[in-house]
């Protein structure tokens, strides 16, 4: 997974949040719905999300932000 990638399911899981269809943690079926992923990257992609989450802050920062702490490997 790549930044660009990373950016695009943030973008999704914001406007997610912000159409209050879900429970954010309930979100990870709609990221295999909407994607095609797994399960467990799913997950993963969604703990990222919520661990960087800042309404203050673009999808494409947060994503960047999450690369590094995840050590390059989202």
């Amino acid at each position: 997974m790549n930044e660009q990638s990373l950016t695009s399911y943030f973008r999704y899981l914001d406007d997610l949040r912000e159409s209050g269809v879900t429970d954010m943690f309930g979100a990870s079926p709609y990221l295999v719905e909407e994607f095609s992923l797994d399960k467990p990257e799913a997950r993963k992609i969604l703990c990222l999300w919520r661990d960087t989450y800042s309404s203050d802050q673009t999808p494409t920062a947060r994503a960047k932000v999450a690369i590094l702490r995840d050590g390059g490997q989202p």
